[in-house]
């Protein structure tokens, strides 16, 4: 049974709820009641509760407080706040600090039952959540295939692999020495999503890859498998002898031959060249596709082993395909320090790594450098100028360190350049924002009214907003409101509940609420005094 609590300066109020609701019928223990929020709050310390139907205006402590208490107690509890204002200023306060549902007084039973049996469809699903969850964990624990298959998932994924995320891995199972060296076999059906094929025969065909996959691998051990795709299988071999792998390539034409004789499928296998780091895994993988890519070209059903002819080839391929696309995403979004470490990926990748001669830094540059200007989007006639200036000192370069230098400063001026402008057109912007909300302020609007006023996506006004001004719109509409409101009642001829109504808000009971929630005292103590 579910354990709920009421609370209520008003005694009759809570009779009523304890009388006339059907707690037993609606999977709930008879409830425990309180006068007071403070009092509420100290139970709520003791025990655990979970539903919570609390009145909104309660002296001392009102129920928007000891919601926002309530929660950081217990964040799955359930929140019925129950008031006799007819206000949406409310609302918003109450669902802002955690309140699932909002009821008038005076209480209709079939409504709040209506919403307790909601709270408890609400809390039985978060309950299964957990069970399931839990029930994973156990089961994730006693399948090593299955913690097998998602580390080589994060590792092509290139998750983060951490000496404590290792550590953690090496908890659930026994990690091989990686350092011993390791090949990665990729193994990919051929047309597997052409045109033609029933969902059944692709179900059938990819469980039939992947039985027949394991098999064939079954004897090279430390052996790591997993299904990448339905039509994709990585295999992480470890500390294999050179007998051991030559016996292990042997079963990969067993593997084709078996999936063409059962499915009438034809496989293309990958095999890559030796790695020693957790960190090559992914490179591996790319290359292996890469050289995948190029054999289908010519005919399916190969077995591709890497190759050195293919490195500048592949190197090239991922200036284009990888790095360039992503740089460029980096440099338009505007941040200097993700740009500066991607940079240094790039050049430790393509030029350290794998010390390159002179001539192949200067065409990696001159590519570099011409792959920015086509795809970065620059606006005025000097950026022809510069550009031409780029090339002649690239031509000029006389060292590879030279050449990275080079390219470091282009991108360091293009983002200084693009930094300035839109820092401009993100304060002229925000500012017309703001001018717009002041003028309006005794209008009722959405953020998303406003960001279409101006042409702007809601969320993405929101973080301009918060970054220009320091606040959010809500908190700048409500400080502006309040601010205006002071300088009226500086005015004895001008009643409160005008105010109220000029600055904005609908009710004076909530302008009450906000304006000591703000300045520290209500409105006419704030006329009194000034």
């Amino acid at each position: 049974m579910l354990k709920v609590l009421i609370v209520d300066d008003e005694p009759s109020n809570i009779q009523g709820l304890v009388r006339h609701v059907d707690w037993r019928g609606l999977g709930y223990d008879n409830p425990a009641t309180m006068e007071s929020a403070e009092e509420a709050l100290e139970a709520m310390r003791a025990s655990v509760f979970d539903v919570l139907i609390s009145d909104v205006s309660m002296p001392g402590m009102n129920g928007i407080e000891l919601v926002a208490e309530a929660k950081k107690l217990h964040p799955p509890l359930q929140v019925l706040m129950i008031s006799g204002y007819n206000e949406f200023e409310f609302v918003q306060d109450a669902i802002h600090v955690g309140a699932q549902a909002y009821v008038l007084k005076p209480l209709k039973t079939d409504e709040v039952s209506g919403r307790l049996a909601g709270f408890r469809e609400t809390l039985e699903k978060m309950r299964s959540i957990v069970d399931q969850t839990s029930e994973l964990k156990k089961k994730v624990s006693e399948s090593l295939r299955l913690v097998k298959e998602r580390f080589v998932t994060d590792l092509i994924a290139e998750v983060p692999q951490t000496d404590d995320m290792l550590a953690s891995w090496n908890g659930l199972m026994a990690l091989p020495d990686v350092a011993s060296g390791f090949r990665l076999l990729v193994f990919g059906l051929d047309h597997y999503l052409s045109p033609g094929k029933a969902a059944k025969d692709r179900v059938l065909l990819a469980s039939g890859f992947k039985q027949t996959v394991e098999i064939g691998m079954s004897d090279a051990e430390p052996m790591f498998l997993a299904q990448i795709t339905p039509d994709e299988i990585a295999v992480l071999l470890f500390g294999q002898t050179p007998a051991a792998l030559a016996a292990i390539e042997k079963q990969l034409p067993f593997v084709q031959r078996m999936l063409l004789e059962q499915h009438g499928a034809t496989v293309t296998v990958g095999c890559s060249r030796a790695g020693s780091r957790w960190e090559d895994v992914p490179l591996h993988y790319k290359e292996i596709k890469f050289m995948m890519a190029k054999a289908r070209l010519v005919s399916d059903g190969q077995i591709v082993r890497h190759d050195y002819a293919d490195r500048s080839e592949f190197r090239d391929f991922r200036l284009r395909e990888e790095f360039m696309p992503t740089i460029v995403k980096l440099m338009e979004a505007g941040d200097s320090a993700k740009v500066g470490a991607y940079m240094n990926r790039i050049f430790d990748v393509l030029l350290v790594q794998e010390p390159a001669s002179f001539s192949y830094a200067q065409a990696f540059g001159m590519s570099f450098l011409s792959e920015l200007i086509r795809n970065l989007k620059r606006k005025d006639d000097a950026d022809g100028d510069m550009n031409i200036i780029m090339w002649r000192r690239m031509l000029d370069c006389g060292s590879t360190g030279q050449i990275i230098l080079l390219l470091v400063d282009y991108v360091d001026r293009y983002m200084e350049i693009e930094k300035k402008e839109r820092t401009n057109q993100q304060h002229n912007l925000i500012r017309r924002v703001a001018s717009h909300i002041e003028e309006r302020l005794q209008e009722n609007w959405t953020v998303k009214q406003l960001a279409e006023t101006f042409g702007l996506n809601a969320s993405y006004l929101s973080v301009l907003f918060k970054r220009e001004m320091g606040k959010t719109i809500s908190e700048f509409v409500q400080d502006t409101r309040i601010e205006h409101a002071r300088e009226l009642l500086k005015d004895p001829s001008i009643k409160v509940y005008e105010v109220a109504d000029r600055v904005g808000i609908q009710t004076s009971a909530y302008f009450t609420y906000l304006f000591k929630k703000l300045v520290g005292c209500t409105p006419q103590e704030y006329r009194d005094y000034h």
